[in-house]
């Protein structure tokens, strides 16, 4: 399905532009995070990438066709996990019955992915009523679960603890083990260094860098990039 290409992409809305002429192509492999500062468009550009958003000018295609990826290819973990009103095993399953899974593949997937983010043993418990890190370790059971070749994560360790950080994190790291590039938005610069492969710097809905890590907390080659890593910019 990869590679993602993005050519010229602009977004506006109420009369702003949010996402300004954003050229790049994303390909399989190494980790990719968008930083930026507050009302940058990080999380609109996710979303226009995830296709629930659509362009107001240029395209994206997926290797090499306009909405050319094809259904469950793609999964999508959001700061705020929507729950279902089920159990967290129910949760799983519902996403994999929409993906045409038979039913006995279906539990036996769900059961092992929950193992796997250590909530085996609350798979009957009602989602909803989990704690917010553990609920975001579901939303990560759930789109894992159906295998998808690109995983966009917008913040998804936002006002949690530490301790629900590392766990999310942990998951974070195994699913991209698996194979599943994984695209993702996040304010915590110790976190980009951590999870990330390759940095796209957003400043003003323009992707003002790209860089591998290490030379763009070393060496940022633009001044908004500098600007933002000595905190003299906002971070969410």
């Amino acid at each position: 399905m990869l590679p993602l290409v993005l050519d010229g992409v602009c977004f506006a809305a109420g009369g702003r532009a949010i996402i300004d002429r954003v050229s790049c192509e994303i390909g399989n492999g190494p980790r990719t995070v968008i930083l930026g500062p507050n009302g940058a468009g990080k999380s609109v550009l996710m979303r226009l990438c995830h296709g629930l958003l659509q362009p107001t000018a240029g395209m994206i295609t997926w290797n090499g066709r306009k909405n050319g990826r094809r259904p469950h290819d793609q999964a999508m973990v959001f700061q705020r996990p929507v729950m279902l009103r089920r159990s967290a095993l129910a949760n799983i399953i519902y996403g994999l019955k929409l993906a045409g899974v038979s039913r006995t593949e279906c539990e036996l997937r769900a059961r092992d992915v929950l193992e796997v983010v250590g909530l085996a043993a609350l798979a009957d418990r009602p989602a909803r009523v989990l704690s917010g890190g553990e609920q975001q370790r579901l939303a990560l059971a759930r789109a894992w679960a159906l295998g998808p070749e690109v995983l966009f994560l917008d913040e998804p360790t936002a006002n949690l603890d530490p301790n629900s950080t590392r766990d999310i994190e942990s998951i974070i790291s195994a699913i991209h083990a698996t194979g599943t590039k994984i695209i993702m938005t996040t304010h915590n610069l110790g976190q980009a260094r951590r999870l990330g492969d390759e940095i796209l710097f957003l400043h003003d809905g323009r992707l003002v860098e790209r860089a591998l890590v290490g030379t763009f907390f070393a060496a940022p080659a633009s001044a908004e990039a500098a600007q933002f890593i000595k905190g003299e910019l906002p971070w969410q």
